[in-house]
């Protein structure tokens, strides 16, 4: 049966992605539009799915069914982190990078499922087969910067509050987090070429692609590093290097960044090569980002200790690179919490015209109790200036991810109280 063109926007799927066994969550078409197999369809065997294409040449879905390819995907990566089991084997059961893209569609507006990306992460950084890590990881990263340009108050609120409230995915979490840091001071405040921020936001998400699982083991940790897991952390900077070389990365800069991140070494960008500058770009921004994220053995800090921790080098000086984050990010980030000269305890929803006076929302008011309507304040006004950050260890509020994330696209003129 033939299918007029403009019904359907066909997109070519790769047979190895095709999960032999299980129903299809979409329907497969040859090239003309002809019906091959339809969703829910079960292939039996790889001889019957390699004779269908023999057959019939390319395999192709329809873009319009893109919401089963996608809930598909992310349901085989829930399962694969809950089931702690390899990436690699599901390397011939699930869709491709470029499918998965091309399904979704281009549009920039749609909101991101962070704990969706959160698993991808997690998925990429578990992944050792070589044939599909490139393209998983090219996918995150352009879907973190495509959120990045979007709304970069949404980003930062997001992977910041994951990132302090919960611990099971902190290495993928963190990630998401550093690589997002860099990428608004690279673009924003460094003036770095695109190519440039490029590298630089996939060397953040891998940096630590050589101790995923013990980071995920040590934010859940109690006791201290043992002398084992200590050796680990000193070695994983050169293991990164090692494992990504076998993955098939060889960007020289990439590589550089990563074998150097940890390399504390203060003075100006300018003096460093390439790589290093990177480098220590990545090294101020893990180093916020962790202040930020609790451990089982210790609360996260606070906003301004995140910041000291990044802003001033190892002489106490400002740091060039810490100076940049924190301009591109503030002092108080999107998602970190404040108290207000009004006693108000507030959420931080969206940058402002400096680093320290960022939109908020109040969750919880002069009383002490928590706010039932959210009401936004411009902390550049001097009745609501901020008085010091708050842990949020110390905020005993559940918030509305949703609705807060829905702030921060609140446009400048927009009223504020």
């Amino acid at each position: 049966m033939g299918i007029i063109d403009s019904v359907m926007n066909l997109v070519t799927v790769n047979l190895d992605s095709i999960q032999i066994g299980q129903p299809l969550p979409m329907s497969l078409w040859d090239e003309s539009g002809v019906l091959l197999a339809p969703k829910g369809f079960v292939v039996r065997s790889r001889a019957d799915l390699e004779s269908i294409s023999t057959h019939r040449g390319q395999l192709y879905i329809d873009v319009a069914e893109s919401e089963n390819l996608q809930r598909a995907y992310v349901g085989k990566l829930h399962s694969l982190v809950r089931d702690d089991k390899p990436l690699g084997q599901i390397a011939d059961s699930q869709f491709s990078t470029f499918e998965l893209e091309s399904a979704r569609g281009a549009n920039d507006a749609n909101e991101p499922d962070w704990l969706d990306l959160q698993a991808e992460t997690q998925a990429m950084l578990r992944d050792a087969n070589p044939a599909t890590f490139i393209a998983r990881l090219d996918k995150l990263q352009a879907q973190i910067n495509r959120h990045l340009r979007f709304n970069p108050d949404g980003t930062l609120f997001a992977l910041i509050h994951l990132s302090s409230s919960e611990v099971q995915l902190y290495s993928a979490t963190h990630a998401m987090l550093v690589c997002a840091m860099c990428s608004l001071a690279a673009r924003d405040v460094l003036k770095w070429p695109a190519a440039l921020e490029s590298l630089l936001s996939k060397a953040a998400l891998t940096m630590n692609i050589g101790m995923t699982e013990l980071q995920n083991r040590l934010a859940q940790q109690t006791a201290a590093p043992s002398s084992e897991q200590r050796a680990m952390i000193d070695q994983h900077a050169a293991l990164s290097v090692s494992m990504l070389r076998q993955l098939g990365v060889n960007e020289t800069l990439w590589l550089e960044a990563i074998e150097h991140h940890h390399t504390k070494v203060p003075g100006p960008l300018a003096a460093r090569t390439g790589g290093q500058r990177m480098a220590r770009l990545i090294q101020r921004a893990d180093m916020f980002a962790a202040c930020l994220a609790p451990r089982a053995s210790r609360p996260a800090k606070s906003p301004a200790s995140a910041m000291q921790a990044s802003y001033f080098d190892e002489n106490r000086q400002i740091d060039e690179a810490g100076a940049a984050l924190i301009k591109a990010v503030g002092i108080y980030s999107p998602g970190t919490y404040v108290r207000l000269a009004t006693d108000e305890i507030a959420v931080v929803i969206k940058r402002g015209a400096n680093t320290t006076t960022p939109r908020v929302a109040i969750v919880v008011n002069r009383s002490g109790m928590p706010t039932g309507e959210l009401i936004v304040r411009d902390t550049s006004k001097r009745e609501f200036r901020i008085v010091i950050g708050v842990p949020q260890r110390e905020v005993k509020v559940k918030i509305n991810l949703e609705r807060l994330l829905a702030l921060t696209k609140l446009p400048v003129s927009d009223r504020l109280w």
